[in-house]
């Protein structure tokens, strides 16, 4: 099944607000403790007003045992999603490399 792309991928923080935390049986504070961050800082994670940094991408992974990736790859997915909408490249041409030298 694919993806609707007009839907706006998940933020990491609503995964950790509505799934992982309640999950744990542990509160907010408890998490935030665990992760060796303060409480107003997961409390801006699962509120959406904070990005997940590669550092806290690290210690969510150490948590809850999965790879910092999976974190860093949905806060990017969620990131290029509104850029993709926000900024303006009407004005910038598109340029078609050979492929052998285009990054992917």
């Amino acid at each position: 099944m694919r993806r609707n792309p007009e839907r706006c991928p998940t933020h990491p923080g609503e995964l950790l607000r509505e799934d992982v935390i309640p999950a744990t049986g542990k509160t907010k504070s408890e998490i935030a403790r665990l992760l060796g961050i303060s409480r107003q800082h997961l409390h801006d994670l699962v509120a959406e007003r904070k990005p997940v940094s590669p550092e806290v991408a690290v210690r969510l992974a150490k948590l809850f045992g999965n790879a910092p990736l999976v974190w860093i790859r949905m806060q990017g997915a969620h990131d290029a999603w509104h850029a993709s909408r926000d900024v303006d490249v009407s004005a910038i041409p598109t340029i078609n490399a050979p492929t052998s030298s285009v990054i992917t």
